[in-house]
């Protein structure tokens, strides 16, 4: 009897420890050390669709983690001038950043092609490949060969952009000779393979330029982010479809030593909010566009123009040199290439017959 009683006690007491084994657990992570993490933001945190969506996603972090995660946020150049703000990250001089990845194409080469690819993925399926394909594991990849201390995630995607505005129609190939554009990511070096000559201006001095005429038209983003700029006062040709940006993703930088240090659940709760705050910007930057364009073309007398199948012909063509060119020079430029090609490949077997047609 006295060896039962032995035995039932010391099973009990296991029992009980076993059972206080996930209320420690959950006391250990409930005292987990809150993160603030400084945040930098490459765009005007009113901005909408680039830079609007940022606050919604620090404070639904800091709501869904009862204050555990907090994004102080600041606005361009408070901190460190817009193009540092990766190596700043990097360094642990920010915790965080905010930006658009092409931005790195002179330090990360491949970087561009985690933002927007010329006549690549709309939405659905840039999204599908990253998150199903291997394009986060690549774009990590990306960051550390190339020395960053970062994890890198995307973490708001922005609708189909325009292909800019101009001061005069551009009808053949040969127009684009001598003009100088503002111009994003790889689709600057499509252009100049046509004649123009392409600069990367921060947002904040487009305007300023095209008012001076130090360059003749600008691409930027899609209408509702373009109203907010008032290109339409200065230039009155918009021409569509966005060749070089049907989906754009904005990536969230975080120091990876401040990454590491967080517990397992911060890590997870961030994880989620980004892919919460992907669909939200996606639904919000699609469901904006309609007014403004009505807007644009019933008040403020701008031209909405579309593309020739001639001008998308060359735009292709001239895009198909520019990847061939960097996959040459950066194996790392054509591991990400091919492997968006063949995700694609794959994916157009659905695409193909899923979809009503256009």
């Amino acid at each position: 009897m006295k060896r039962t009683s032995f035995i039932l006690a010391a099973l009990t007491a296991v029992l009980f420890l076993v059972m206080a084994l996930p209320v420690t657990d959950a006391l250990a992570k409930s005292k987990a050390k809150p993160v603030m993490l400084k945040t930098q933001s490459m765009f005007p945190l009113g901005l909408p669709v680039l830079g609007a969506p940022l606050p919604k996603f620090a404070k639904m972090m800091d709501e869904a983690s009862g204050g555990d995660i907090r994004f102080k946020l600041y606005d361009p150049g408070k901190l460190v001038p817009v193009t540092e703000i990766l190596e700043a990250v990097s360094n642990g001089q920010l915790q965080a950043g905010y930006a658009a990845p092409g931005f790195w194409m002179g330090k990360i080469s491949s970087s561009a092609l985690f933002s927007s690819v010329p006549f690549g993925p709309e939405g659905p399926e840039y999204l599908a490949w990253m998150f199903y394909g291997n394009g986060l594991k690549l774009y990590q990849e990306a960051y550390d060969k190339a020395g960053y201390n970062v994890k890198v995630f995307p973490v708001i995607m922005a609708p189909p952009e325009t292909s800019g505005w101009f001061a005069k129609q551009i009808n053949t190939p040969a127009d684009f000779k001598g003009v100088k554009m503002r111009f994003y990511g790889l689709g600057g070096a499509v252009i100049e393979k046509l004649g123009a000559s392409a600069a990367m201006l921060p947002p904040a001095e487009i305007f300023p330029a095209l008012e001076k005429g130090v360059i003749d038209a600008a691409e930027f983003s899609s209408p509702t982010v373009d109203e907010s700029q008032a290109f339409y006062k200065v230039v009155q040709y918009n021409y569509f479809p966005g060749w070089h940006q049907q989906a754009t993703f904005l990536e969230l930088t975080i120091n990876k030593d401040v990454w590491n240090r967080m517990t397992t659940t911060q890590q997870k709760l961030i994880e989620m909010g980004i892919r919460a705050s992907l669909l939200q910007s996606m639904a919000d930057g699609e469901g904006s566009q309609g007014p403004v364009i009505q807007k644009n073309v019933q008040t403020r007398g701008v031209k909405n123009m579309v593309w020739s199948d001639e001008m998308l012909t060359a735009f292709r063509t001239a895009w198909e040199e520019v990847a061939a060119e960097h996959s040459a020079k950066d194996p790392m430029f054509k591991k990400v290439w091919e492997d968006l090609q063949a995700f694609r490949k794959t994916y157009k077997n659905y695409a193909d017959i899923g979809f009503l047609p256009r």
